[in-house]
């Protein structure tokens, strides 16, 4: 069995203590992070090292940041889009072989409001990842793109459709370029284990208790290639992980895998 898990730990130097005890609690073998907000020089490699896993970092420094974890072998790393285009401005992707899963860890832009030019980046963003997976799969691939997608898929994971009408993160642009990466052969793996259960979600605003009065948002996510998503045993978003002093205002999905 592999254990994988993605979190958007938002800044790794508030909440290094409490990622090491996650990591000990849980044991996943596989750990993809957002919002680093770390340079690579600055990423604790050390200390995970010393946790048992090999680690690899795309960061910048204040924003964004992306790093993976694995204790099942972390090879073929890519920082970055592997299209040909021009580097990202923004330190969101990266890629690595993880023991026999391909891993993509993206933090996907939030596009801040649908008139904004981060809108029109955050669609952009999504289309150019279609060409990356091109450059870094093959057909047959056991693949994941996880990580914090600042879309929610459907609104079923929304606690209000009707208070988000308008915004960022719901809107039909930003679903349908989600819906292209579905129309690849990717499936959202949380659903395929509770396609109906309501009111799941991953994310929770800081301000007015919204996580304790269960005003959520599912956009952090697990795609999977068929001949990942075949293997998936169990899945999980931990909210124990969002209580407590000082969470990230993220909770972590967790999924076992089966041995290939």
């Amino acid at each position: 069995m592999t254990r994988f898990a993605t979190w958007n730990v938002n800044s790794l130097n508030a909440r290094q203590e409490r990622v090491e005890q996650w990591l000990a609690d849980v044991s996943p073998d596989i750990l993809v992070m957002q919002e680093t907000k770390l340079s690579d020089d600055a990423f604790p490699a050390l200390a995970f090292g010393a946790l048992g896993y090999e680690t690899a970092h795309h960061g910048e420094g204040r924003w964004n940041g992306v790093g993976i974890l694995s204790r099942v072998g972390l090879t073929d790393v890519v920082h970055g889009f592997a299209d040909g285009g021009d580097p990202d401005s923004d330190a969101r992707l990266i890629t690595a072989r993880c023991g026999d899963l391909t891993v993509l860890d993206v933090y996907v832009p939030n596009g801040r409001a649908l008139d904004a030019d981060h809108y029109q980046y955050k669609l952009r963003w999504l289309e150019r990842l279609h060409a990356h997976l091109d450059a870094v799969t093959a057909p047959g691939d056991a693949v994941l793109i996880a990580g914090d997608f600042n879309i929610a898929p459907t609104d079923a994971d929304v606690y209000d459709p009707k208070a988000f009408e308008g915004q960022t993160h719901v809107s039909a642009p930003e679903r349908q370029a989600l819906g292209a990466l579905i129309d690849r052969g990717f499936v959202d793996v949380f659903r395929t284990r509770y396609p109906d259960t309501p009111r799941v979600y991953s994310w929770w605003d800081y301000r007015r208790g919204d996580f304790h009065q269960g005003r959520g948002l599912r956009i952090d996510l697990v795609l999977a290639t068929a001949p990942a998503a075949s293997r998936v045993e169990w899945c999980v978003i931990d909210r124990n992980a969002r209580k407590g002093q000082s969470p990230s205002d993220h909770a972590p999905v967790v999924v076992d895998f089966a041995a290939a």
